[in-house]
């Protein structure tokens, strides 16, 4: 299948925008991306008539499927806050692919999301990348990407209510430290084991852990503010972890000291009010800054704090303060894509990758825009054409 007569904004590398052209694929996968007019055209295929292809919108910090609008305790399964090192803890098992929210995420033109435990746990569990597409979630997998670590606030003041540790920055840190530690010295004991009776005891938790010291996949901390933000880069630059920083609200006020580190962040939800003390710093120019400083910036709406969506009308809001058109469209495709560690499937449109688009006439973030097409691996989710 083709579709055809469009303007593609390609998001490969090379950044590529193909002022009239068309993308075929065949069994979800991308075959050719091109100028001009295909040699042959079938009544199967789709007339773009004229508006803009993108690849599929990605949200790169959600709990979409742990919590349901509505529901009660019945529908909350991001937080499991009685014990605060949980990295053991796999996403996939708590994600209902049925909530209406998927749906809604697909009107928005997003069609991958990374889905992450709460923040009431220093360390949470692990992090996933999913289709928005699916009735089960192990056929909407992408892979598993990340391990959620949290900072300040959240998990103090939830362990605090319990009378237990950690209650304090110090005691969050130290948390984090002890598990990583431990998986150190679990990992070591493994390697320096020379028969299967010189092995050490399974321990779940620092076998979850071992995927994040071996760079396998990224550490995602959870930080608002400034010095909860470096203790994230202080953590993860002790054991060489690849890292990015979710939130990162006061970014904008450390953005050099973050461009030293070369550090990525996810921020948001921009659509927000200043409800807790380390939001005191919120503003809607924090994309744009931390760009300009050489920053890689994914826009997220940490579903359901903002509703999902909204993701493109949160871009928008971005873009408004100071954050270029392009650098926006490449907050929700490209580099989400990149610090998922799933840019090899989606975030472009290039031959072989997945074929996840959405069509729009006009600006996507404009509040009155809705997309004409909706494409996840082929098969169009939204139609309006």
């Amino acid at each position: 299948m083709t579709i055809t007569n469009v303007k593609i904004f390609t998001m490969n590398d090379s950044e590529e925008i193909i002022d009239n052209g068309y993308v075929t694929f065949e069994n979800g996968r991308i075959t050719a991306v091109s100028h001009g007019i295909p040699s042959e055209i079938s009544e199967d295929d789709i007339d773009g008539e004229g508006l803009t292809l993108y690849p599929g919108f990605i949200d790169a910090h959600t709990h979409l499927g742990l919590t349901s609008s509505g529901v009660g305790m019945e529908g909350e399964d991001l937080n499991e806050e009685f014990d605060p090192c949980t990295p053991q803890l796999r996403i996939i098992d708590g994600i209902n692919p049925i909530d209406y929210s998927f749906r809604r995420a697909r009107e928005a033109g997003i069609t991958s999301v990374l889905v992450s435990p709460g923040s009431t746990n220093p360390i949470a569990g692990e992090i996933s990348a999913i289709k928005t597409a699916g009735k089960r979630v192990d056929k909407m997998l992408i892979k598993t990407v990340g391990m959620k670590f949290s900072m300040g606030e959240n998990p103090k003041l939830t362990y605090m209510d319990k009378e237990d540790s950690p209650c304090t920055r110090m005691a969050v840190a130290s948390t984090i430290r002890e598990a990583l530690l431990k998986a150190v010295r679990y990992r070591a004991s493994i390697s320096a084991a020379e028969e299967e009776s010189d092995m050490p005891d399974f321990d779940m938790k620092s076998e979850a852990l071992l995927p994040v010291l071996n760079r396998e996949v990224t550490a995602h901390f959870h930080c608002h503010r400034a010095d909860d933000i470096f203790t994230a880069v202080r953590i993860a630059n002790e054991f060489n972890l690849d890292y990015t920083l979710v939130h990162c609200t006061d970014g904008h006020i450390v953005a050099e000291e973050l461009a030293e580190e070369n550090a990525s962040c996810i921020i948001g939800p921009i659509i927000s009010d200043r409800c807790k003390p380390e939001l005191a710093n919120l503003s809607p120019e924090n994309a744009a800054v931390l760009t300009r400083n050489g920053i890689d910036v994914a826009i997220c709406t940490d579903h359901s704090e903002t509703p999902v969506e909204y993701l493109p009308l949160t871009v928008g809001i971005a873009v408004k303060n100071g954050l270029s058109f392009y650098d926006g469209l490449r907050a929700i495709t490209k580099i989400p894509a990149k610090i998922g560690r799933i840019f090899d499937r989606t975030g472009s449109i290039e031959v072989g990758k997945d074929a996840d688009f959405v069509l729009f006439d006009g600006s996507p973030f404009e509040v009155m825009s809705s997309p004409a097409l909706v494409m996840i691996n082929g098969k169009a989710v939204v139609k309006e054409l």
